[in-house]
């Protein structure tokens, strides 16, 4: 976990309060074109703890935990309308409502990209990694196992258990990538989390989302994730659009930029970098 206490370590932290009164945190890293990560439902900022550093030797990446989860306040409003608020709010505090910005989302915060960028009037780019509401078929591959009365009850062991089995059963999918690390991510993010978006990210809302935005789009699949079949996804999602780039990363389950890190990593730097280029040409 020695990578986790770095990343505490060079986080600019800031604290920024909406208009409606939540306390939203962000954490800022490296300088550049401002870039945004967005994590997971039952998440937080380190999600994105494999990724971070690389990605901002060439931006400034901001990543928050996003209200009703980590270290933010819970939304004023049990919805998805109120988190986006929340974070297209405090987003402009911080870099500017004009400013354009790389819009990335793993799974739920996939799905809450897509809401930021169809109401943010400048974005430069929308990589989204395993997104939620895409509308199509999962394919579970074990039941989840329910943690929270051995959490209640201080039964450190069977939590750990519990979290190490649900990390293997939905997230990853080798048991090798398994580690103290992703445990340590997994384990506290959960007992921390205060929304519920299960609900949400299977309404199947992304499509009609993604028909709004005309810009350059990004879809990623771990090849083994179980929240979707990304083949199929990719023919849902990626239909008809001019500027989109879809990658099926092989070995992988959902939470593809930990799992394969140096994958998504490279992925994304090469997808910023052509999309920033796109942009000064036109």
């Amino acid at each position: 976990m020695d990578n986790v206490a770095k990343l505490k370590r060079l986080a600019q932290r800031h604290t920024v309060d909406t208009r409606r009164g939540e306390r939203i945190v962000w954490r800022r890293f490296g300088d550049g074109p401002p870039l945004m990560l967005l994590h997971g439902g039952h998440g937080s900022w380190l999600h994105w703890a494999r990724n971070i550093q690389a990605l901002s030797r060439a931006h400034a990446v901001w990543v928050p935990d996003m209200p009703g989860y980590g270290d933010s306040a819970t939304p004023a409003e049990p919805t998805l309308a109120s988190i986006v608020c929340a974070l297209e709010d405090t987003l402009g505090q911080l870099v500017g409502s004009d400013t354009s910005v790389h819009l990335v989302g793993f799974s739920f915060g996939g799905l809450v990209a897509a809401n930021l960028a169809r109401n943010r009037a400048k974005v430069s780019s929308l990589p989204l990694l395993g997104p939620a509401g895409h509308g199509g078929n999962r394919r579970p591959r074990a039941e989840l196992k329910s943690w929270r009365a051995a959490h209640e009850q201080h039964d450190h062991a069977a939590l750990g258990a519990a979290m190490r089995h649900n990390l293997w059963t939905h997230m990853l999918h080798d048991a090798a990538s398994v580690d103290d690390t992703a445990l340590h991510i997994h384990t506290q993010a959960c007992l921390r989390a205060r929304f519920r978006s299960k609900p949400i990210s299977r309404a199947g809302d992304l499509p009609g989302l993604l028909a709004g935005y005309s810009g350059p789009l990004l879809l990623a699949w771990g090849e083994h994730d179980v929240t979707a079949e990304p083949s199929r996804a990719v023919q849902v999602l990626a239909h008809g659009r001019r500027d989109c780039r879809t990658c099926i990363v092989p070995g992988a389950g959902h939470w593809v930029q930990y799992e394969a890190a140096a994958e998504t990593n490279a992925l994304l730097l090469h997808w910023l970098e052509s999309a920033e280029q796109r942009h000064q040409e036109n």
